[in-house]
Formats: C-alpha cells, structure tokens, sequence
C-alpha cells in the first residue's frame, strides 16, 4: 500500500523544529514572552489558541534585515508542540487565534544552528542580523479532524469528476445486488465474515490480506497472490484514508470487502501508474490479527 503522509512543504517541516532567543533589548513595537520570544500582532482576533497536538494551517515568510528573503510568504501545516526550550517559535504560534497576523523575531545564530544544522552563520550574516518571521494563521484543528477537511477540500475541488465517481459506485451496487449504507466519510463496508468481535485501535499494527480491484474488476495489488499479508499501524496515516478508516471497523478474523471512492484512495493523481486518477476501488480484504 501506498503510505500517505500529511503534505506540507519542506519549511513547514522545519517549523515544527523552529527555535530562537530574544536579541538584545525588544525591539520598538514588539513585547517579549517571559521565555524571551519577541512578538508583535498586527492582527488579534481573541478567543481560542490551539491546543497541543492541534494543526495550524499558516502562511508565513522569513527575512534577514527586510531585504534578503529567507522563505518567500507561503502555505504550510505545522502541529502544534511543546516548546523545546525558551523563545522557541512554537511558544508563539499558541499565542495566536484565527485570522491574527504577527511577526516574531528569532535569534539568527539559534536558527541556524537548530534549524538549518548550520554551526556557523554563513559568511553573509553576522549575530546582530534579525532575522523576523511573519505568520498569519488561517485555521487550526484536531489532528482527528485533517482527514475529513482533505476530503471536503477534493470534493469540492472537482465536483463533476465526484458526481461521476458516485454515479460509478451507485451503478455498480445496482449491477451487483449490493445494498450497503456509506459511513459519514463515504466509505462502503460490506461483511462477508465474521470475526470474535475484538476490534483494532488507532495505532495498533495489523496484519491484512487484501485484494485490491478496480470497479471494472482488475486486479492492481493483492498479498494473497503473493502469498504474504501487510502489517502496518492502522488509523495513523500510513495508508490510504479508505483502509484507515475500513479495517479500524473489524474484528479479528473477519473478512469483508471495503469500497472505497477516489477522495478516500489515491485521488486527483493515481498511483504507480496502475491506479488512474479519480478512480473508486475495491478491496476484499481480512483482518488476520493485530
């Protein structure tokens, strides 16, 4: 199975590392944490912060001095951690609520070295430079929550290419004698088997044979074939949301078979050039153990 992973740039990456100390004296205009992090809202809505945990959805920009561009201002998904020590980014980004806009100014030495795993500030900087990160926050949410906001994003990204992967699905169960009610995601499960009734968690490593389809019955992947079922952690993002969400729905021992629309698959793009895109699939799958 292809892994899924959530998407972010290779600067949100960083941010969630991201570290710095005041520079001397706060600079006019700014206020300091007690942890020493200057900040300055330009734009403060009040109500809630996020939480630990939370995503925040951001759009940010990195400058030196205001003249050289360090991150050009773009969109980026951080989750929300504990400080890892004083003036660390994150203390600011909890500070926020949706819609502010702020700016925060790290330590230039601190940033390299932590960030960017540089020891020493390239030859063009020096450790008076100030270094100035600005954030406006556009949403933040659950982790639990990401899932179902990608979904409704696609859909409504590509409303006829959706309305005709629904008429697909609808049309095969008409063909097949298939009654069968979707979760709230859209998923479709249909038991062939029972299991003892003991379930899998989020996190638990199971152990699956499947058999992967395309509606039109070719087979793109199967363990059985192969002769040896996958194990992976479930409910974590390490496979399509489709089976996240399908095999956390059995119990050990039981087979069924998922049928899963495209938002819930591979999407817009397809996969490996045997899954096309937009396409709904299907998967007889069994849930050995876990």
């Amino acid at each position: 199975m292809k892994r899924a992973f959530l998407l972010m740039t290779a600067f949100g990456v960083m941010l969630s590392m991201l570290t710095g100390c005041g520079n001397g004296n706060a600079p006019k205009g700014y206020k300091a944490t007690d942890n020493g992090l200057y900040y300055r809202f330009h734009v403060n809505n009040g109500g809630e912060t996020p939480q630990l945990g939370d995503l925040v959805e951001l759009t940010l920009a990195c400058t030196i001095n205001d003249t050289t561009t360090i991150i050009p201002a773009s969109s980026n998904i951080i989750q929300l951690s504990e400080p890892a020590f004083n003036t660390d980014f994150m203390e600011g980004v909890a500070m926020m609520h949706k819609g502010d806009s702020a700016s925060f100014i790290v330590n230039i030495d601190s940033t390299f070295a932590n960030v960017f795993r540089v020891p020493e500030l390239p030859e063009e900087f020096n450790s008076t430079d100030v270094m100035r990160f600005d954030v406006k926050v556009n949403d933040f949410y659950p982790e639990s929550e990401y899932v179902n906001k990608m979904i409704e994003a696609i859909k409504n990204k590509f409303p006829e290419q959706t309305a005709t992967a629904d008429a697909e699905m609808q049309q095969y169960f008409a063909d097949n004698n298939i009654v069968v009610t979707p979760t709230a995601s859209g998923l479709y499960y249909v038991m062939t088997e029972e299991g003892n009734g003991e379930m899998p968690k989020k996190g638990d490593n199971v152990k699956v044979h499947y058999t992967g389809k395309l509606m039109d019955g070719t087979v793109f992947d199967s363990s059985v074939e192969r002769g040896e079922p996958i194990e992976v952690p479930i409910g974590m993002g390490y496979v399509i949301p489709g089976w996240d969400e399908g095999i956390m729905m059995m119990s050990k021992g039981e087979k069924g078979v998922l049928y899963i629309p495209y938002y819930l698959g591979y999407g817009d793009r397809g996969a490996a050039g045997v899954i096309p895109p937009f396409a709904n699939l299907i998967f007889e799958v069994e849930l050995i153990e876990f």
